[in-house]
């Protein structure tokens, strides 16, 4: 057999990478963030692990996150490695404390007699928050008169580690408004709402469960602000309110 006729080896398949996530990009993202050392939690999208955590709170809603990447909705931090993480992928963020919550600040750790809060109807408890003249702090001694207040975010001078998910990333402008209904609507079901892309506007019906929401006013507001922002296309936004002969 000629060389010309010898047979080339086969070339290995090779596997396409998954495509990151970039600035801007429209995603949804399962999260949950700890203080590096303890372990503590103190953030996160899932249910179960806020309430293993007792972070639970019957005012939020969790589930997945809808993100903008660059848009400072989560942790500075973690915005900013948020781009480069492979859809799909589960992946483990760390982020120093200048990052996160900031380094301590001996300056910002004072005491206070205890007359003044008790005149304040604040009673100090080691270990508790109380906020005092609209700052909150965490209370670190009560003694001989005086109360040590540290005005540090709990958690600032603590290297965070969070477990990201990157479960999806919206392509198609009406997918993003509705997942922009979503964020301001919360715990009420975006796809209720009924959305029309015209030429230079769009449309939101709003559902009748909606109507005597509470701060349904400010959300419907804050929906038309985000979405002239980041489709500059469309020039208005425009809600319809319909109610049907029952």
């Amino acid at each position: 057999m000629s060389e010309e006729e010898e047979e080339s080896p086969q070339e290995e398949a090779v596997e396409e990478p998954e495509e990151a996530a970039a600035g801007g990009d429209f995603i949804l993202v399962e999260m949950t963030g700890r203080a590096e050392g303890t372990g503590e939690v103190f953030d996160t999208t899932d249910e179960e692990t806020a309430k293993e955590a007792g972070i639970y709170s019957e005012d939020r809603v969790y589930g997945p996150k809808t993100v903008v990447v660059g848009e400072g909705w989560v942790l500075r931090g973690l915005d900013e490695r948020l781009g480069g993480l492979s859809i799909g992928e589960a992946a483990e963020v760390e982020i120093p404390p200048e990052e996160a919550f900031g380094e301590r600040k001996p300056e910002n750790v004072r005491k206070i007699p205890y007359r003044v809060l008790r005149s304040k109807g604040i009673n100090p408890v080691v270990g508790g928050q109380v906020e005092v003249d609209g700052r909150s702090a965490t209370v670190r001694s009560v003694g001989a008169g005086r109360v040590q207040l540290d005005y540090n975010h709990p958690l600032a001078g603590r290297k965070i580690i969070y477990e990201v998910k990157v479960t999806e990333r919206y392509e198609e402008d009406e997918e993003k408004i509705r997942a922009l209904v979503g964020r301001r609507f919360p715990g009420m079901d975006a796809g209720g709402f009924g959305l029309k892309l015209l030429k230079r506007r769009v449309r939101v019906n709003v559902p009748d469960d909606v109507f005597f929401a509470e701060g349904v006013q400010i959300a419907k507001r804050g929906l038309a602000l985000d979405i002239l922002r980041f489709f500059p296309d469309f020039e208005a936004v425009e809600f319809v309110e319909e109610v049907k002969r029952t």
